[in-house]
């Protein structure tokens, strides 16, 4: 199964346009995530809405907005004026989560958001703390069998 989940921060507005036999409408924004090296670039993506997802991305999403997008990631193959071809990555929408704490916080049953919210004060002391985002597999070329 194809489902995915990003964090992301919207670099482009919403463009809309509708199809041509049925006038269902169809967004378009470009949207970045980072990678999981600190040295690499973030990466962009096209993310695609369709019908009532459409009409959402134009009325809520503007740049420089951070969202959770929910949905399926295929590969294009773009022809380029030279006659190569290009992969490029499409992420179709399937849900929009607007991104806060608040919101993480607030999903949680009552009984332990007291709790996350001690750990969230106490983990805001421990300012040494990072998140490892190292590769789970070493970026070797040496095969371990």
């Amino acid at each position: 199964m194809n489902h995915c989940m990003l964090e992301v921060l919207v670099k482009k507005a919403p463009t809309v346009r509708f199809t041509q036999d049925n006038k269902t409408p169809l967004a378009e924004i470009e949207v970045e995530f980072d990678s999981l090296r600190a040295d690499d670039p973030p990466y962009a993506i096209k993310v695609v809405g369709w019908g009532k997802l459409a009409e959402e991305l134009q009325n809520t999403v503007q740049v420089n907005s951070k969202l959770v997008i929910e949905g399926r990631l295929r590969m294009n193959t773009i022809p380029r004026k030279d006659g190569t071809k290009e992969k490029q990555a499409e992420f179709t929408l399937s849900r929009i989560h607007p991104f806060s704490s608040k919101t993480a916080i607030s999903s949680i049953p009552s009984q332990n958001q007291s709790n996350l919210e001690k750990d969230s004060a106490n983990s805001s002391n421990n300012e040494g703390l990072k998140w490892d985002s190292s590769p789970l597999v070493p970026d070797t070329d040496d095969i371990p069998f």
